[in-house]
């Protein structure tokens, strides 16, 4: 089976899926925006939804029969030839022969926003803006299918087009899982990096002063936004991590190679978790300030650098309080306002 027909056979699967979740009830207002996302991302997803729910033996017969098999349904959709494609301002689109044919509800409705659907090409998606407060954690499904996570403190911009899908993480720091089209390029930018990947998951945390990208799987393709003084060849500067791979890019600039990741380590935050393996207890308390609702602070440097380790549950500053009392050498200091840790 070639490449094509993979890919159209895929889009008939997923037309499908759509149909019996229609006719199984109503979609709600999430499966909705998902659902026109889909339309949106291609006419020929368009045509092969209308390929299924046009054919009216096949129609009557998934409503006949709740157990119809997916199969036949997929085999008998791609053996229509109830719709044909024509052009719309110089793109390709469905074009119906509808004749006697029956038409389901869920076709009824699918037509319903097709007028809007036929346009997308010549206008960009509004922009959607994503944002957790202090403590919190979002997981939204984009219009295409692909899935962006947010942890605390975060905000990302979401806006889609028929060439690329582009989001821009502001702040904070975010998990992709991106839907495979590479027809329309997944960009994430970050201040100067900008990451490129299509079908794959990977994590980007925006730092005050540096970006780290982790590759969870597949591939990225981490660039700059500009040139630095460098770059004597003045082209861009680009490096491809692939999965268990991370990257840190400080100060405009992009090591000679990626570092090995600690994917257990990376991914700690979508458990609520808090990982840490030898790191200075400044750098750790600076995690729990994230999350915690009393800041923990650490002003004598000889206690910020002492190397500690453990897992803790980001909800669970006490614990962690109760684990500072327990080393040697440190005093801690529990208010109504903050957590401030000392030397004995």
């Amino acid at each position: 089976m070639s490449t094509n027909e993979r890919m159209r056979r895929t889009i008939t699967e997923e037309a499908v899926e759509w149909f019996i979740a229609h006719r199984d009830g109503p979609l709600d207002a999430e499966q909705r925006g998902t659902f026109v996302g889909w339309l949106r991302n291609s006419p020929t997803h368009v045509k092969e939804y209308l390929g299924v729910a046009l054919i009216a033996r096949d129609m009557q017969a998934a409503l006949a029969e709740p157990a119809l098999e997916r199969e036949a349904l997929i085999a008998r959709a791609r053996a229509s030839a109830a719709s044909e494609v024509g052009t719309l301002g110089g793109r390709s689109v469905p074009t119906l022969r509808l004749g006697a044919v029956w038409v389901s509800a869920a076709a009824a409705a699918v037509l319903a926003v097709c007028a809007l659907v036929f346009f997308w090409g010549r206008a960009e998606t509004p922009t959607s803006r994503y944002a957790t407060g202090h403590g919190e954690q979002l997981t939204r499904q984009l219009p295409d299918g692909s899935v962006l996570q947010l942890d605390t403190d975060s905000v990302a911009t979401v806006r889609y087009d028929s060439a690329e899908r582009r989001i821009e993480l502001v702040q904070g720091q975010a998990f992709f899982k991106v839907a495979h089209a590479p027809q329309r390029p997944f960009r994430v930018t970050a201040g100067a990096a900008q990451m490129i990947a299509v079908g794959t998951q990977f994590d980007v945390y925006r730092k005050y002063d540096a970006t780290l990208v982790t590759v969870f799987e597949g591939a990225v393709s981490v660039t700059l936004e500009r040139p630095t003084a460098g770059n004597a060849g003045g082209g861009e500067l680009r490096m491809r991590i692939a999965a268990g791979q991370q990257l840190e890019v400080r100060a405009d600039a992009l090591p000679a190679v990626a570092a090995p990741a600690d994917l257990h380590r990376s991914g700690a935050w979508l458990r609520r978790e808090i990982v840490f393996e030898r790191e200075s207890l400044g750098a750790v308390a600076a995690e729990f300030n994230r999350y915690g609702a009393k800041p923990i602070e650490i002003e004598e440097p000889a206690v910020r650098n002492l190397l500690i380790s453990g897992v803790f549950s980001a909800d669970d500053s006490e614990t962690f309080i109760a684990f500072l009392r327990s080393l040697d050498g440190v005093r801690v200091e529990v208010t109504g306002e903050r957590v401030r840790v000392f030397s004995k």
